[in-house]
């Protein structure tokens, strides 16, 4: 009789709320149409908390801002994943309230301690923002991105296999993506620079969000191409995904991620010759003396140089250089002005995390606008993951940025030169080289406020800690998960 009961409960409940999800549907609000999913969510959050972050690893190149979708005031997010990023976070927060548990090796790594600095900083200067609720909405976006991509991660990774389900995952989803623009440029030809900037949306914004991301997973096809793991077949498998890597890259056109490619070809060839930091530094001081005895002369050819970006390869690289008439040139530069002069007048706090694109328009100049310049200010950010910081949350800011790239690199060297095994030094190479992209990359554009570009940079970091956690020299003796 009690089971009947329950049982009667059960559907009388569902029954009802059908019904009202119905009247719902009928005055077109769905809103209740997501609390099954939601509670779905949850239960498999706390379950399986993992496979559920792994899962928003697949999800994320194929999610959807919700302004493509539905316009709501004030409020736009990636679909499904960020609505499970904050329900992730919540379990995350849940679980360390509950169990007191996370490994304090991670806890206390100095590459957490940097992220934990940069966190705290977001936060002083959110609460000292020109646009508080903006800025809490940034930092919280921020948080469910570290949580699940970085703290999450570090703690999947434990098991090695994982570090390679994780990039698999995400390149998966991304080659569905690669088609999809593909089969927009077809319509013109693949020839149509212009149709190139938006064949991958809804997905990607824009060609340089797509094209960022497909520079960090080049060095890891290119590696895994010739991985003495795999079978001959399965090598030739990834030699066939990493050419169409490079050919989506290709007809991304996007200058920028072109160019992230060098640096990270030019450290593999440093870790490869095991080139001395001395034998750097005293190349680097040339360098840095032939630019500043010939830096006018290289003004001048800068200014002389009028190609525009083009289908042509060449000339598109050539642009790359033309700071006279190409208008992405151009606004980049009338971007990173304003910001150099949004911090010089709020040095310490700045103007607020996220704040940057809705407080730069009076710091523009009349004599450095372009043609695809905005006298309301509202269209895009600093172009620079370190440019914006600076703006926004001042020195500490970008201070806080370049620390986690710091410790990043020391401890990736420190895997690939201390770790006893062959694979695990390989990872964290390939680990190291994808972020290398981003971080040459992070100087023209800036995309961490985005799940895209957020999965694969916070997944390499967690995967460099990992790998120096459990899977160097002295952590060999110590039992790590298996399959």
């Amino acid at each position: 009789m009690i089971n009947n009961k329950k049982i009667a409960w059960v559907i009388f409940i569902s029954v009802v709320f059908i019904l009202i999800n119905a009247f719902f549907i009928y005055k077109e609000n769905l809103l209740l149409s997501i609390i099954p999913l939601g509670l779905l969510i949850v239960f498999a959050g706390f379950l399986y908390l993992d496979k559920l972050v792994l899962a928003v690893v697949f999800l994320a190149p194929l999610s959807v801002p919700l302004s493509k979708i539905s316009s709501i005031e004030g409020i736009d997010m990636f679909l499904p994943t960020e609505p499970i990023l904050f329900g992730i976070l919540l379990i995350f927060i849940a679980k360390l309230l509950l169990d007191n548990k996370f490994d304090k090796k991670i806890i206390y790594h100095p590459v957490s301690i940097a992220i934990y600095f940069s966190l705290f900083w977001m936060l002083v200067t959110s609460l000292t923002s020109t646009m508080i609720a903006v800025s809490l909405k940034y930092l919280l976006a921020r948080l469910w991105f570290i949580v699940a991509f970085y703290f999450i991660a570090t703690q999947i990774f434990i098991n090695i296999k994982n570090i390679k389900k994780y990039n698999w995952l995400y390149i998966s989803a991304l080659i569905i993506v690669i088609f999809y623009t593909w089969i927009n440029l077809s319509k013109t030809g693949f020839l149509d620079q212009k149709a190139a900037h938006v064949a991958a949306s809804p997905f990607y914004k824009d060609h340089t969000s797509y094209g960022s991301v497909l520079a960090m997973y080049i060095p890891f096809l290119i590696g895994f191409s010739f991985y003495k793991n795999y079978s001959i077949l399965k090598r030739r498998a990834v030699l066939l995904i990493t050419f169409i890597l490079i050919a989506a890259i290709i007809f991304s056109y996007t200058r920028a991620a072109w160019l992230s490619l060098t640096p990270a070809f030019v450290v593999w060839l440093i870790i490869k010759l095991k080139i001395r930091f001395r034998t750097l530094a005293f190349i680097g001081i040339i360098f840095l003396a032939l630019f500043f005895v010939y830096k006018n002369q290289i003004f001048i050819k800068l200014e002389r140089n009028k190609t525009e970006s083009s289908t042509n390869m060449e000339s598109h690289l050539k642009s790359m250089a033309n700071i006279r008439s190409d208008a992405s040139n151009l606004e980049r530069i009338n971007r990173w002005n304003s910001a150099i002069r949004m911090f010089k007048e709020k040095p310490m706090f700045g103007w607020g995390p996220g704040t940057y694109m809705f407080q730069y328009a009076p710091f523009q100049r009349s004599y450095e606008k372009t043609i695809i310049s905005t006298n309301t200010g509202r269209a895009g950010n600093a172009h620079s993951e370190y440019l914006g910081p600076l703006a926004e949350s001042g020195v500490l800011g970008t201070l806080s940025i370049i620390l986690i790239i710091i410790f990043t690199i020391i401890t990736a060297l420190k895997v690939i030169n201390n770790a006893e095994k062959k694979e695990v030094r390989f990872l964290a190479l390939m680990a190291l080289l994808g972020l290398i992209t981003y971080y040459t990359h992070g100087f023209l554009n800036n995309f961490l406020d985005t799940d895209k570009a957020s999965a694969p940079f916070w997944g390499f970091t967690a995967m460099i800690v990992a790998l120096d956690v459990y899977h160097t020299r002295q952590n060999t003796n110590k039992k790590v998960k298996k399959d």
